[in-house]
């Protein structure tokens, strides 16, 4: 896949156009969680960049902008969009449904997650010293 490169001061717009104001490289200086640009999260995963970025939008998947307004996704985005594709597709639902959905598989994942660590401890022997 190949990037698009512009001079400072062209605009993101058609070819030939000019902004009035100069454009700023944006360097990352430390990568943290979203590591993923926008166009490499859209071709793993398929879709357009704009599906992807009304996922984001909606906030059926994390992602965060960086100092020049592009979209930064986590590692696990494409996997989260396939998931999120799978419940539009399977079940009928509409974007904001699935949001819910998504929403309450994530609670019912930490409460089975607490309910193995409290039935760890209660296995667990009592030692007293």
């Amino acid at each position: 896949m190949r990037a698009e490169h512009r001079s400072p001061g062209q605009a993101a717009g058609p070819p030939g156009t000019r902004a009035a104001y100069p454009l700023v490289r944006v360097h990352r200086t430390s990568p943290g969680p979203y590591q993923l640009p926008m166009a490499a999260v859209a071709g793993r995963s398929g879709l357009p960049p704009e599906l992807v970025r009304r996922f984001a939008a909606l906030g059926l998947v994390d992602a965060e902008r960086d100092a020049g307004g592009r979209l930064w996704f986590r590692t696990s985005a494409p996997s989260a969009i396939a998931r999120v594709q799978r419940l539009r597709a399977g079940l009928c639902l509409n974007y904001a449904a699935v949001g819910v959905v998504l929403d309450l598989l994530d609670r019912v994942e930490r409460l089975e997650t607490a309910l193995r660590r409290s039935e760890r401890a209660a296995k667990e022997p009592t030692t007293w010293t």
